[in-house]
């Protein structure tokens, strides 16, 4: 037996994995920067689709970052344009009332779930007018309304009625838009003979 091989401590044979290099990864990075790590967060979620700021403050608790880092990475993300609150409630309006048919007021509720303050709701929600509000409460009726033989009119309005308040139309606005499509109705019916004696 050498020297050397005498002097290897006890338990230390070749199979046994020696200490990382020096160059790895994990021996020279072992614990991920938080303010990475939050960057990261914050860049994956806007990749997906725009974020209002208070979403944005959620997903970065949600993942449990200091508060005071997401505060000053949130402010710097606003300072270059990542994040706008105004803008953001704009694109929100356009989009919930083309997809979704949403009247102003269902509007309301949903830009201050998504944490959009006042003065942006308030400008955003310009674009929303009554006669634009009134047309998209109309051609949602028109096609969600159903006519013709075992369609109780009465029940068929009830439903129209309750569809249009959880879209957020005034229930004056809604009746006077259900009186109309059940007069049309009506008048469709005669017209075609269904009612004759």
């Amino acid at each position: 037996m050498t020297s050397s091989s005498r002097r290897r401590p006890k338990g230390r044979g070749p199979q046994e994995p020696e200490e990382l290099p020096h160059d790895s990864a994990a021996a020279m990075d072992p614990e991920p920067d938080p303010e990475s790590v939050a960057r990261a967060i914050l860049l994956r979620q806007l990749t997906g689709a725009p974020r209002s700021r208070r979403q944005l403050e959620d997903a970065l608790a949600r993942k449990g970052v200091d508060e005071a880092l997401g505060a000053r990475l949130l402010d710097r993300f606003t300072e270059v344009g990542l994040i706008d609150d105004a803008e953001y409630a704009q694109m929100l309006v356009r989009s919930q009332v083309a997809s979704r048919s949403l009247a102003r007021r269902a509007l309301v509720q949903e830009l201050r779930r998504k944490g959009i303050a006042d003065e942006h709701a308030e400008e955003a929600l310009a674009q929303v007018d009554d006669e634009s509000e009134e047309a998209a409460a109309r051609e949602l009726l028109r096609r969600r309304w159903r006519s013709g033989p075992g369609v109780d009119p009465q029940v068929q309005a009830r439903r129209a009625m309750a569809m249009l308040g959880r879209k957020g139309y005034s229930s004056g606005l809604s009746s006077r838009l259900v009186r109309e499509m059940v007069d049309h109705t009506d008048r469709g019916l005669d017209e075609h003979g269904a009612d004759a004696d």
